[in-house]
């Protein structure tokens, strides 16, 4: 179904990378405190999760999921933390393999379809025994991976998950590689590269035997990443085969719960395979929001209580206010 858009740009944030750029500098949350704890992998490995349980006695839990090269410490993150924090939800930011500080045992890190990972957080979340009620909610490679994850599991869902809500979602990777690749998005480009690389290095000097760098001369793109490093160390064939099996476009059908996607027209990561209007004019589970502006992972608009638009959008998605009664 598609939906009309509230979002309204800070008059200031005149262009799409300033929609992008600046929220990912300064959204700074410093008055929210994690605990850590380790998840351990079914393949011998670990995920590092960041909670928030102000309430000790809350039922109902969001399990939040960072974007490329991102972390939990990521000001998107902790704020949308803090948002449910404040309505007396328990909060779990979680990290992908590889990220958050610590790198991870195996050769594999992450990548845009690594479900596995996040069902692994969710059945964990699940064996406490604390919750009545889980949602998700997802930031441009983490919302790839639960809108891939509900796809996948379909009428198999864990009960428990009621909704979920994802912001900035590159739908279709293949075209999202090639937009990525252009000219406007140089800066992007070479920070991805930059942090990939480096990551490869360090993972390097931990276990030689499995990590090649003589590849890393030829990274000029995030494609060139991917057939070096991201297909063969999760076992697809080429950075093509890894887009088409990955993309959360293709589950999209198969989703059987309330669903929000907001993709912001202005995104400069999003091609145009990641506004497929026609296909979700009619979905009744997915949700389909294309606000004009808000960059990617940006939305910055902010409330009076300083929360942006992002987090209020979510929250408000999964527990909507109750309707105004009418005067006699």
């Amino acid at each position: 179904m598609l939906l009309s858009s509230t979002y309204k740009r800070p008059f200031w944030l005149f262009h799409p990378h300033l929609e992008t750029i600046i929220p990912s500098l300064f959204h700074k949350v410093t008055d929210l405190e994690y605990k850590r704890t380790q998840i351990n992998t079914p393949d011998g490995d670990f995920l590092d999760a960041d909670w928030v349980t102000d309430n000790p006695n809350a039922k109902k839990i969001v399990i939040i999921s960072h974007g490329l090269e991102g972390s939990t410490n990521r000001g998107y993150i902790k704020g949308m933390a803090k948002r449910f924090v404040s309505e007396n939800w328990h909060a779990l930011a979680w990290n992908h393999r590889s990220c958050g500080g610590n790198m991870n045992k195996l050769p594999r890190f992450y990548h845009s379809g690594a479900t596995e990972d996040l069902k692994c957080v969710i059945n964990y979340v699940i064996s406490l025994q604390k919750y009545e009620e889980i949602t998700l909610v997802g930031f441009s490679l983490g919302g790839n991976v639960i809108l891939k994850y509900l796809g996948e599991e379909g009428h198999n869902l864990p009960k428990i998950i009621k909704k979920a809500s994802v912001f900035s979602v590159p739908l279709h990777l293949s075209s999202c590689s090639k937009k990525l690749n252009l000219s406007s998005n140089w800066v992007y480009k070479q920070l991805f590269r930059r942090e990939l690389k480096a990551k490869i290095l360090a993972k390097s000097k931990i276990m030689p035997q499995h990590i090649d760098t003589t590849y890393l001369p030829k990274i000029v793109s995030l494609k060139d990443f991917d057939d070096y490093y991201t297909a063969p160390l999760h076992g697809f064939a080429d950075a093509e085969d890894y887009y088409e099996k990955c993309s959360s476009l293709y589950f999209l059908d198969n989703i059987q719960i309330p669903t929000l996607i907001v993709n912001a027209l202005n995104d400069p990561f999003l091609a145009p395979d990641c506004f497929p209007k026609e296909k979700l004019e009619k979905h009744p589970f997915v949700f389909f929001e294309t606000p004009y502006t808000g960059g990617h992972c940006g939305f910055s608009q902010k409330d009076k209580n300083g929360f942006y638009w992002s987090e209020n959008r979510a929250f408000e998605w999964i527990s909507p206010p109750a309707p105004k009664g009418q005067d006699c």
